[in-house]
């Protein structure tokens, strides 16, 4: 069908105003330089409790976002095509659309049935994804999980899960973060950083807040892959260093989260003591390989258990954590002890969600009495 670029426009429009939009993909840019736009991905997403848009531009080595209203939407649409871009294309509930420009004043109209839905691109416990399967994501395309029309990658795809169910974990808590300034953030043992870089995705891109995240390991050519990727995805606020957890010495002079995801052994516990040391809001820590306590439990009553090593390594495990986690309610953290990932993936999938909290109700004193039994216990 041909039509004018004005009755394209009323098309989305139209689109936009009956809230059915799931995706629009705007390419083939008709200006050829350098640093031009390649790429616009528009989504609907919510911040705040408000209905936005959500536009992803992508240069040869830059993304940016934007969070728009409906009429802002609409008018930088209307830059796009036809004078931007050669093609549109609409996913929505009820069609697929795909808009050829021929020229500025006609363009080729062709509609189809839906091949996504809502349920598409929705968690399979009826939850949204907060990076969802078949919408572009330049992050993920970066990251080699997801090519560039929105599939994941088959061989990727656990990861593709356990970023989401990392950034749902994340989720839960983010409303301890202060809304009046910066977000101080620092993760520690960050290694190649899929996690780090989708905390600031979701973050920053997602929620619109501002925030400053530090990732810190002891490798040197990590840091550099880490720091190149985020420069390429225009990634301004989220910075690598090659450092020590318990040497790290923090530019701010308030951190609000500290995340620590499979940092080996006591590295662990650096880490959750620099987040006591600096009262930090919220911890997320997922503890790698425990050797600490494997020597030293010893209960006569627990022998059936503890002679047998591989339950004994587990047995350990398991004490670590819970050490861990009573070791915070005493500094006034409420605790959980999550599921990260399923346990076909890894044994190590005991995710520890703390956030500070003032006023617990339950007494210092009685938790501290817990925490001497236990190690009696356990001698």
């Amino acid at each position: 069908m041909q039509m004018t670029s004005a009755a394209a426009l009323e098309i989305i429009e139209h689109i936009l105003l009956d809230q059915k939009l799931i995706a629009a993909v705007f390419s083939g840019s008709i200006d050829n330089a350098e640093q031009s736009v390649t790429r616009v991905t528009i989504k609907p997403v919510q911040v705040r409790g408000k209905n936005l848009y959500q536009f992803e531009s992508h240069r040869s080595n830059k993304t940016t976002h934007q969070n728009l209203e409906m009429i802002e939407a609409m008018s930088v649409i209307s830059t796009l095509i036809p004078r931007s871009f050669k093609q549109v294309q609409l996913f929505t509930s009820e069609a697929d659309i795909h808009i050829l420009v021929k020229s500025l004043t006609t363009l080729s109209v062709i509609k189809k049935p839906p091949s996504r839905s809502i349920g598409s691109i929705s968690h399979n416990r009826n939850k949204s994804r907060i990076m969802p399967e078949f919408l572009p994501n330049d992050l993920l395309e970066q990251l080699g999980i997801m090519s560039s029309d929105g599939k994941v990658i088959a061989a990727k795809y656990h990861k593709f899960r356990q970023i989401n169910r990392f950034l749902e974990i994340a989720s839960d808590v983010c409303g301890a973060l202060p809304g009046d300034r910066v977000v101080q953030i620092v993760d520690f043992g960050c290694g190649k950083s899929y996690l780090t870089f989708a905390l600031y995705y979701y973050l920053h891109v997602h929620k619109s807040l501002e925030v400053q995240i530090t990732g810190i390991d002891l490798k040197q050519d990590v840091i550099e892959h880490c720091s190149l990727l985020a420069q390429n995805l225009g990634y301004q606020h989220l910075h690598f260093e090659c450092a020590k957890i318990n040497t790290f010495v923090s530019q701010s002079s308030k951190i609000d989260m500290v995340v620590s995801l499979h940092a080996c052994d006591t590295a662990t516990d650096e880490a959750l003591i620099k987040a006591i040391e600096w009262n930090a809001s919220i911890i997320l820590a997922v503890p790698c390989c425990q050797h600490e306590l494997y020597s030293q439990i010893n209960n006569p009553l627990m022998i059936p258990l503890t002679k047998h090593g591989i339950i004994r390594e587990r047995l350990a495990s398991l004490i670590t954590d819970a050490v861990r986690a009573n070791l915070l309610e005493i500094h006034n953290y409420s605790v959980q002890l999550v599921e990260f990932i399923d346990s076909e993936h890894t044994t190590k999938n005991i995710l520890i969600r703390a956030v500070r909290n003032i006023h617990a109700s339950q007494s210092v004193k009685l938790i501290r009495e817990e925490y001497d039994n236990f190690r009696r216990f356990w001698q």
